[in-house]
């Protein structure tokens, strides 16, 4: 392969010439869609289909499985029961207009179909109170499914009750000139039994004035009142910076990366230190990531061996750099000049 052709590979320019200026694309493209460059990585990944990597300290564990084989959760939990599962699913939507293998859009009847195979899966190692948390999206160009339809399969799962419907509001999204901007997120947000919630407080400051209330005869405005100077976040999250490719915790190749301090959150809410966090579709390893940051032990897996091995990356990463992703960097150093 000449030098054209690698600097192709790895999403950069055309030119063979030097750089004369630091370079600040992505190392690589989208690895659902390269399947060349996905091929290539496989040879890095330490895990293979079945196997699982356990991280000593903290007890971590990072699998590639198959969320619709019961015997991956079982695996996967080796007898613990996690509190809280987080879990970003694929969306059945054809994200960034590129159908692919691992973000494909199938029949509505077999994606609801995988939906309640996987739920009920996690329902198998869930203890009495638990919080269930999913990302999901819903394709405007066809009915908004699947969004609706998900929310009406886990009506039938009577022990999980609907907690919350949340939204992340992005920086930026997409749209025409002849319709709103698509810029939102959502959250579905769900709950077994009577689980514990601590509140947080967001970065917002409080800034609204004249809710006037006695207290012991004294006249006391809201913000004289509140535990905090900044508020308490709602279901409809505008603090939260969308991952983009200069963003320190970016993590190269990863398409619609969950950021870091949206999971945190929903992990500071709904467990408490010490607490076992199950994520089913590990992707660019974040919840992995804030679990470690928060004092949580980790399971995560996923089917692909490329985004498991970034996931485990991205924890030694973090713990050799103090850094929570690779900006436009390589998270394959090796591979560079190899291929």
């Amino acid at each position: 392969m000449n030098t054209t052709e690698q600097l192709n590979l790895f999403g950069s320019t055309t030119e063979s010439k030097p750089e004369t200026k630091p370079q600040t694309k992505e190392a690589f493209g989208r690895l659902d869609s390269n399947s060349t460059l996905h091929d290539r990585l496989l040879k890095y990944c330490r895990l293979r289909p079945g196997e699982i990597w356990e991280e000593p300290t903290m007890g971590h564990r990072v699998g590639v499985l198959d969320v619709i084989d019961i015997e991956s959760l079982y695996t996967i939990a080796d007898g613990s029961k996690p509190s809280l599962f987080v879990n970003d699913p694929p969306y059945n939507v054809v994200v960034g207009n590129v159908n692919t293998k691992s973000l494909s859009k199938n029949e509505l009847s077999d994606y609801i179909y995988f939906s309640k195979t996987w739920v009920e899966n996690c329902m198998a190692i869930m203890p009495e109170n638990a919080h269930f948390y999913i990302w999901l999206g819903a394709d405007v160009r066809d009915d908004f499914q699947p969004l609706p339809d998900f929310m009406i399969m886990m009506r039938g799962i009577q022990e999980l009750s609907p907690r919350n419907f949340i939204t992340l509001r992005n920086q930026r999204g997409y749209g025409t000139q002849k319709n709103w901007m698509w810029v939102r997120q959502e959250l579905l947000h769900y709950i077994r039994g009577n689980p514990s919630f601590s509140v947080v407080y967001t970065d917002i400051p409080k800034i609204l004035r004249g809710y006037y209330k006695n207290i012991n005869g004294k006249r006391t405005e809201n913000l004289d009142r509140g535990k905090s100077k900044n508020i308490r976040p709602g279901n409809v999250w505008v603090d939260v910076q969308q991952v983009f490719y200069r963003a320190k915790e970016n993590v190269p190749g990863c398409y619609a990366q969950k950021p870091l301090k949206a999971i945190e959150r929903i992990i500071a809410t709904s467990s408490n230190e010490g607490d076992t966090v199950l994520d089913c579709f590990a992707h660019s390893g974040t919840t992995l990531l804030a679990g470690e940051r928060l004092g949580r032990r980790v399971l995560t897996f996923d089917i692909d061996p490329v985004f498991a091995e970034l996931t485990i990356r991205r924890l030694e990463h973090y713990r050799k750099t103090g850094r929570t992703g690779w900006q436009w960097h390589n998270p394959f150093p090796e591979m560079e000049g190899s291929v």
